[in-house]
């Protein structure tokens, strides 16, 4: 059975997700989260943010996670994004006018161990900070310890990957027609230089890069000529 909790007037975050006989999100104490407007620096409170129409650059994480939710729907002015989550299940619909490109990731922060890896399938490829590109699995899978190091990744056309940390955590994109990868910020106490602290990202994403003035042809999401764009997201625990 998963659970998920959500707080709509601060950006529809996911603030719980509950399976397999844990809490697996991960929380930062920022009291200024809660007064973030459309604009604002992006505040790292942990849970799980909807971030769109990109990761990084402009608007920082995105522009839904800075706004009130109504319910499951928020307006961002140039796309309107729906959500609506039946337990393992969250169905996503995102309008604009066609030829919208957007990045979108469900940045989930996770309460993981030092024994946690990522699992993912062998020879994905992997794009790394700095501009390398490996084939996983890499060093990255494994998510600990703490070694003083932040690093982001991404594992391009890779819908589905497993968090194992004594259970086991799955997640699962569906999106047809769309760039769909994974995200990994692997960050151990490597960041920010100012008190430095464990967050480990990892993240379904629409798209092959983190900032989406940096996406290429096929790199990132686009409405088709009906104004339209579905997609659905599974998690699901053992």
């Amino acid at each position: 059975m998963v659970t998920v909790t959500v707080d709509p007037e601060h950006g529809g975050r996911w603030t719980s997700l509950h399976a397999a006989g844990r809490e697996w999100l991960w929380h930062h104490q920022d009291q200024t989260r809660f007064s973030v407007r459309p604009g604002d620096s992006f505040v790292d409170a942990g849970g799980l943010e909807e971030c769109v129409p990109t990761v990084r650059g402009r608007p920082d994480h995105g522009a839904a996670w800075s706004r009130p939710w109504d319910g499951g729907y928020v307006n961002c002015g140039d796309f309107q994004l729906w959500r609506a989550i039946s337990a393992g299940s969250v169905a996503y619909r995102l309008e604009a006018e066609p030829g919208y490109r957007f990045i979108w990731a469900a940045h989930a922060l996770l309460d993981v161990s030092e024994d946690a890896v990522l699992e993912a399938p062998a020879g994905t490829e992997t794009r790394i900070d700095g501009g390398a590109v490996e084939k996983w699995p890499t060093p990255l899978a494994a998510l600990g310890p703490d070694d003083g190091t932040a690093v982001g990744a991404i594992l391009v056309d890779c819908p589905t990957v497993t968090v194992s940390d004594g259970e086991r955590l799955t997640f699962t994109l569906e999106a047809p027609g769309q760039p769909v990868s994974t995200a990994l910020w692997r960050n151990l106490c490597g960041w920010p230089e100012v008190n430095p602290y464990r967050s480990i990202g990892v993240e379904p994403m629409l798209g092959r890069v983190f900032d989406l003035a940096d996406a290429g042809p096929g790199d990132a999401a686009v409405v088709p000529p009906g104004g339209v764009c579905e997609w659905r997201l599974r998690v699901s625990a053992a």
